[in-house]
């Protein structure tokens, strides 16, 4: 079995329905690659899953007894590098149009692994609904010539979530 590099994981992200803002009603923005495909953000992070417990210790027991708290998911954050392209399918236009969603739009977020060479992929995990709650604009630094990357994140409420399924006959 082969080992998955970090540089193999990548996300993208799919615009959900419309949204009200004001008086327009319309869609978030959607990031496309040039080519028109889906824009393929370099970093992921967040999604771990938790769950809250308690601990009672009744009547002086020396053992508590652990009461538990249904699981959360963390927030995920999608970090890319920033272009200034002002064409159509540009970073900075997306950028631009989205700021006035982050609070209230919702998007699909698939999370990728592909192989070595980047060519084939698998869809490991989606999180459907995910609620855009931060956006990072791009940092400048006039003495550094490194990329500038921005970044969205996201809280999610559940991550492949399970097919819908019949109640089992008594």
């Amino acid at each position: 079995m082969a080992k998955v590099s970090q540089r193999q994981v990548l996300a993208y992200i799919t615009p959900k329905g419309i949204t009200t803002l004001g008086s327009n009603a319309e869609p978030p923005p959607a990031f496309q690659s040039a080519t028109g495909s889906n824009f393929l953000f370099a970093q992921v992070s967040g999604g771990e899953i938790t769950a809250s417990v308690e601990k009672i210790y009744e009547g002086g027991a020396k053992r508590p007894t652990v009461l538990c708290a249904p699981a959360e998911i963390g927030d995920i954050t999608l970090t890319a590098h920033y272009d200034d392209d002002t064409g159509v399918k540009g970073i900075s236009t997306a950028i631009k149009k989205l700021r006035q969603f982050v609070g209230v739009g919702f998007y699909d977020i698939t999370v990728q692994t592909f192989n070595c060479g980047l060519t084939s992929n698998s869809n490991d995990r989606v999180y459907r609904d995910a609620l855009l709650v931060g956006l990072t604009e791009p940092d400048g630094d006039s003495s550094s010539g490194a990329p500038t990357t921005f970044a969205l994140t996201f809280s999610v409420s559940d991550v492949n979530p399970p097919a819908a399924t019949t109640p089992a006959a008594n």
